[in-house]
């Protein structure tokens, strides 16, 4: 059968390639074209645009693109139109995906979404939309499927969360490296190491990683190890980290990072779960255009901006949000995460209750996949 998968940043690319994997399984003969990333097209895809050539993020950047995102939409539906896929796939991403949803339902394509829009965190009015053209709607965070039931009287399906698999099999497969990144990091082994993971686009890696780096002055007994993203250069990051002695950077070894780390400085997102998986300590880092953040100030109404503490239904972790994220608030927040013990172990515990929450629905990537192969094929 033919699919089209639509991811639009990494954490889709991680998710969709691991998806991939499973259809081919499932369906060796299999054709998939995707938007999405590295992974992706490793994973058997054909890719058709990468997902570093669509990610805007903030409100204001995204209207300062507006012409590329129509342009993207045009070309994508031609793409469709020309491919004629069994089954249209959708991963998050969903100011682009969802314009897609509606145009490919009206089309008389299958539409199936996998990783829910947060829609529950703002534009809730979305899903009666929603319930209209998408056709499986595949959820990865537990309490959404309760959301979607009692809310909009709509039954979508909780397959797990994939990244616990996909940690899970990497704690297995990889065991501690001896080595991350070139030989010049060597020295980082001769101290402990704190984890910066400053985000993959360029706007939030520019607003929050000088201010993460800044507080590598009060630690000069730890090694500050900047998780390069996928999609940037390594020339974007030379003129950030030049003036300190203690930071070091490297690409492609998050996970390895993470499995090293003493603790971690981590922006918002699928980083901040990806590193409670690893049970490593953290403070959550998010800062935006000044623009950006007011008017999301005004519309996004849930108490947290972390995974962790929005699936929990707790602060788990400390967010350090816009104005609150200066160097002396994180300096205070490792500080504590680093020697006080009682908190270690609490958080510790918090790690295990996440993990086994998220456990639940079974191996993800899998789940997922025999349900988008058995609803195409028997519909």
């Amino acid at each position: 059968m033919k699919y089209y998968i639509i991811s639009g940043e990494a954490s889709g690319d991680l998710h969709g390639s691991n998806l991939i994997k499973q259809l081919l399984l499932l369906d060796a003969n299999a054709n998939v074209h995707c938007w999405g990333g590295d992974l992706m097209q490793a994973a058997g895809a054909k890719l058709i645009k990468h997902y570093k050539e669509l990610a805007f993020m903030g409100f204001a950047e995204v209207v300062k693109n507006l012409p590329t995102i129509f342009r993207n939409i045009k070309f994508c539906k031609q793409d469709i139109t020309n491919f004629k896929p069994d089954v249209l796939v959708l991963i998050d991403y969903p100011g682009f995906n969802l314009r897609i949803a509606e145009w490919a339902k009206q089309q008389g394509y299958k539409v199936v979404y996998y990783i829910s829009p947060q829609v529950w965190a703002w534009k809730e009015n979305r899903v009666k939309k929603m319930k209209l053209c998408i056709d499986k709607m595949l959820c990865i965070l537990p309490f959404e499927k309760n959301y979607y039931q009692t809310k909009w009287n709509w039954n979508v399906e909780y397959v797990g969360h994939p990244l616990v698999e996909v940690i899970e099999e990497h704690k297995k497969t990889e065991g501690r490296i001896k080595e991350i990144g070139d030989r010049s990091l060597l020295s980082a082994y001769n101290k402990k190491i704190i984890a910066l993971l400053p985000g993959s686009r360029k706007q939030e890696i520019t607003k929050k990683l000088p201010i993460m780096l800044e507080v590598s002055k009060t630690f000069p007994n730890y090694q500050f190890v900047v998780a390069q993203a996928p999609g940037q250069d390594d020339d974007f990051y030379k003129p950030f980290l030049q003036p300190y002695n203690n930071v070091s950077t490297i690409k492609n070894n998050t996970y390895q990072l993470l499995m090293q780390s003493t603790a971690a400085l981590v922006t918002s997102g699928t980083a901040t779960l990806e590193t409670a998986l690893f049970a490593v300590p953290e403070v959550v880092c998010y800062k935006g255009s000044n623009i950006s953040y007011q008017i999301a100030k005004r519309l996004i109404k849930i108490k947290y901006i972390s995974l962790v503490n929005l699936i929990m239904d707790k602060l788990v972790v400390k967010e350090l949000i816009q104005n609150e994220l200066t160097v002396a608030n994180i300096t205070k927040e490792l500080s504590a995460l680093l020697n006080n013990t009682i908190k270690q172990q609490q958080l510790q515990n918090d790690y295990t209750d996440l993990k086994n929450l998220l456990s639940s629905g079974g191996n993800a990537s899998a789940k997922a996949a025999a349900i988008i192969y058995n609803f195409t094929k028997c519909n």
